[in-house]
């Protein structure tokens, strides 16, 4: 039996300091996905192809730095990793808004990729251990800081838009207060229990090995619900990259009514909120059928409707339905995953999530190419009704998942 270290901290400003960093995390993104006009318009790229392959560059990053988290973090500890990957995520949102020519932007790009996926494996890590500290389910708080700082975030870039605020003054600001955050929390932070983290890595590194050494494929659940999440990754990548430029180019808004991104992103949140009440509900299985056929009416809606209509305003009011409808349904999917998986898995909580974020990361990958190649050859509407078939999907893949009653 092993003696664990008490932390030097009490466990309330441990927390505090944890979610102030997903905090700090939540404002460097929604001011990066609120500017992405301006950034494709200061760039001069004109194409929408060009644009996905950008976009692309992002999830690239996020797969190279799987193996370089997984090189720091037994070295460094979570403690000091979270410090380099929050900085470098928020210095990379800076060099967005000052590096020459596409090329730098490419590899901006691929670096605020790399500082994100770094940042979301190191700080959930810091969250798992205060969950340990504090003995009850609380991760969720922290994912709901996150969501409520993108909301304000992205409140604070539609401002920015329309006060006229260059991205470089914007990116700044942003940077300089994340990297405060930071350094008033970064002490408070803990490292993770040695007996946590050694059973933790010994059941990634055994994955699905039965105890009698042979290798075993994984429980169809997990196959499933990784293919559901891959689907809510093609959706949520889509809305983040797509949402205003979507207003900019098919709606022709003026800067004062892009609120695509906005408005997604505040549905989303408050769909977070609402998720454990819908549980009281429905059952789980339906709750993700219900957000499938969420997302479907909001591409439905966003792509067709919009049509009836010559007069911007209405378009403007119909397109941000079907945004709201698709933060609504998306905001539940990767909760709802997280939610059946420790009620349902056989599989350790650990492994079952390796084993479907393994699945589920070929989503970032597809939205990109598969929407800017659509949008260059057809136009951004024919994208988005293509989308609408995920929605569809989502439904039929959860319509195979067995065993689900609560």
């Amino acid at each position: 039996m092993t003696s664990e270290i008490q932390p030097a901290y009490s466990k309330q400003r441990i927390r505090y300091a944890v979610l102030s960093i997903f905090i700090a995390q939540g404002l460097c993104f929604a001011s990066w996905a609120s500017r992405l006009p301006d950034i494709k318009k200061d760039f001069n790229v004109e194409s929408y192809l060009h644009y996905g392959l950008l976009m692309f560059l992002l999830p690239m990053g996020k797969f190279i730095a799987i193996p370089a988290v997984g090189f720091l973090l037994p070295r460094l500890g979570s403690k000091k990793t979270v410090l380099i990957s929050i900085i470098g995520y928020a210095l990379s949102l800076f060099l967005v808004s000052i590096v020459p020519g596409i090329t730098g932007l490419g590899i901006t790009l691929f670096l605020f990729g790399i500082f994100w996926n770094m940042t979301d494996i190191s700080l959930n890590t810091q969250a798992i251990e205060v969950e340990r500290i504090y003995g009850k389910p609380i991760i969720a708080t922290f994912h709901a800081s996150w969501s409520l700082s993108a909301c304000i975030g992205a409140i604070i870039g539609y401002s920015m838009i329309n006060l006229n605020v260059i991205t470089f003054y914007h990116f700044l600001g942003m940077t300089l207060l994340a990297i405060a955050i930071v350094m008033l929390n970064y002490k408070y932070l803990q490292e993770p229990a040695k007996a946590v983290e050694k059973e933790e890595n010994l059941n990634v590194a055994q994955g699905s090995k039965a105890k009698t050494g042979k290798l075993h494929l994984p429980e169809s659940l997990l196959i499933q619900l990784g293919l559901v999440w891959l689907l809510a990754l093609i959706v949520e990548n889509t809305m983040f990259e797509w949402s205003d430029v979507y207003f900019q180019s098919v709606i022709k808004a003026p800067e004062s009514l892009q609120v695509g991104f906005l408005v997604f992103m505040v549905m989303m949140f408050a769909g977070r909120m609402l998720t454990n009440f819908a549980y009281t509900i429905w059952q789980k299985k339906t709750v993700l059928q219900i957000a499938g056929a969420l997302i479907f009416a909001g591409f439905i809606i966003s792509s067709l409707f919009i049509g009836y209509s010559d007069a911007l305003i209405t378009k403007v009011i119909i397109t941000s339905i079907g945004f709201m409808l698709i933060g609504l349904g998306i905001s539940c999917v990767v909760p709802t995953i997280y939610s059946i998986v420790g009620d349902k898995a056989k599989t350790p909580v650990g492994t079952a999530l390796t084993i479907m974020s393994s699945i589920s990361f070929v989503g970032p990958f597809i939205s990109p190419l598969l929407v800017g190649s659509v949008s260059d050859a057809y136009g951004p509407k024919w994208a988005y009704l293509i989308m609408s078939v995920v929605g569809l999907l989502i439904i039929a893949a959860v319509s195979f998942v067995k065993n689900l009653r609560k």
